[in-house]
C-alpha cells in the first residue's frame, strides 16, 4: 500500500490508513501487555493499598520542539508530576492524540519516540490512547492528551491546604528554565548561554523524599504561571503567609537577562522539572541533603517559610533589604508553553 510522509483526513477516519498508523507508528513505540489488546479501556491489577490518584491535561505547546524538550516529554512528564505532587507513586498513563491533517510523519515519529522514551525513562508504561485527525489549520500540529493513575501509599497525606506555620519553603533548582527557553525558540531569541528546558519527571525524586519522612505537607509544581501563583495557591488554600527570601531563590544568569530584557517577572514565569515543598523545619537539612543527591535537585534550596499573617499573601525579602507582595499574574505571560 501507499506510504505517507503526512498526515491525512483519512488517518482518522478508523479505516485502513487509522489502523496502519496505530500498527505502524504507535503500537511498536508503546508495546505493553496492557495496551495490547487495544481494547477501548485498558484492564490493570491495582494489588496497591492506599487511595487512587487519577489526573488528565492537555498540551499545546509552541514551538513543538524547544530545546530541552519537545510536546512528547512534556506530556508524560507533566502528567507524572501531577501525580506525583499528590504523593502518589505512578501506575499507567494514556495518551491521546489530536493531529492536524498535512502534519509531517516525520514529526510524529520524533514525538511519539519521544514520548517512550520517558515513559521508558520514568517506568510508567502509556497503556491505552486514541487518535483524532482534525482539518488542516485547526490543530496547531499537534494536541496531546495525557491522563495518568496512580496509589497515594497510607500514610501519606500532601495538600495545598495543609501548609502550617513554621514550615519552609524549598525547591528543587532554578526557576524559569522552561518558558524562557520556550519563548526563545518561538521567537528566535539568541543568548549567549542558551537556556534549555528544565522538562523532567519528578517521581523518583519525590519518592527519595517520601523514603526520608512522610511529615511533608504540601508538593506543587510551579507550571503556569510560575512560582508566584504555586505559591499563591498554597498560601490562599492553607490561609497562611509565605515569606521567600530573594536571595536564596535559585535562578541562572541568564534566565535572569531574559527576563530582564523582556520585562519579564522570573516569579512568573514557567517550570516543568520543580517542585515546591513545605515540611516543618526539623526536617528541612534532611530532605535538602536527599534533593542536592538527586539529579533533579543538584541545586536545590531553601527559599522561604511558612508564617501566621497576612494569611493568603506571600511576600519576598528583596536584595535590598525591604519586602513586595509577590502577585499571580493577570493573564499568562507566554502563551502555549505547555
Amino acid at each position: 500500500m501507499k506510504k505517507f510522509d503526512k498526515i491525512l483526513m483519512a488517518h482518522g477516519g478508523g479505516g485502513i490508513l487509522t489502523r496502519r498508523l496505530i500498527e505502524e507508528e504507535i503500537l511498536p513505540r508503546f508495546q505493553n501487555e496492557a495496551l495490547a489488546p487495544l481494547s477501548d479501556s485498558a484492564l490493570l491489577n491495582l494489588n496497591h493499598p492506599g487511595k487512587l490518584a487519577f489526573t488528565t491535561d492537555s498540551y499545546v505547546v509552541t514551538p513543538l520542539f524547544f530545546r530541552g524538550g519537545d510536546i512528547g516529554r512534556l506530556a508524560v512528564c507533566g502528567t507524572v508530576n501531577d501525580l506525583s505532587m499528590a504523593g502518589a507513586t505512578p501506575l499507567a498513563l494514556s495518551a491521546s492524540l489530536i493531529l492536524e491533517e498535512g502534519f509531517p510523519l516525520e514529526d510524529l515519529q520524533k514525538i511519539l519516540d519521544s514520548m517512550a522514551a520517558t515513559a521508558r525513562e520514568v517506568g510508567i508504561p502509556i497503556v491505552t490512547g486514541d487518535t483524532k485527525v482534525v482539518e488542516r489549520g485547526s490543530a496547531n500540529g499537534l494536541f496531546i492528551n495525557t491522563s495518568g493513575i496512580g496509589i497515594v501509599p497510607e500514610g501519606i497525606s500532601v495538600s495545598m491546604s495543609s501548609a502550617k506555620p513554621g514550615d519552609v519553603v524549598l525547591i528543587n533548582g532554578p526557576i524559569g528554565d522552561h518558558g524562557i527557553a520556550v519563548l526563545s525558540e518561538r521567537e528566535g531569541l539568541k543568548f549567549d548561554t542558551p537556556v534549555e528546558s528544565d522538562v523532567a519527571p519528578l517521581n523518583s525524586l519525590v519518592a527519595a523524599l517520601f523514603e526520608i519522612t512522610p511529615e511533608i505537607h504540601c508538593l506543587h509544581d510551579p507550571t503556569r504561571g510560575g512560582l508566584a501563583t504555586g505559591l499563591n495557591e498554597i498560601a490562599g488554600a492553607s490561609q497562611v503567609g509565605i515569606r521567600l527570601f530573594e536571595d536564596k531563590i535559585p535562578l541562572r544568569p541568564e534566565v535572569q537577562g531574559a527576563c530582564d530584557l523582556l520585562g519579564l517577572d522570573p516569579l512568573q514565569v514557567a517550570n516543568e522539572g520543580k517542585v515546591i515543598i513545605l515540611c516543618p523545619s526539623a526536617f528541612q537539612d534532611a530532605l535538602l541533603e536527599r534533593l542536592k543527591s538527586h539529579p533533579f535537585g543538584k541545586n536545590a534550596s531553601v527559599i522561604g517559610e511558612v508564617v501566621e499573617k497576612p494569611a493568603g499573601t506571600v511576600l519576598l525579602k528583596t536584595l535590598i533589604g525591604g519586602e513586595r507582595i509577590v502577585d499571580v499574574p493577570y493573564g499568562e505571560n507566554l502563551p502555549r508553553i505547555c
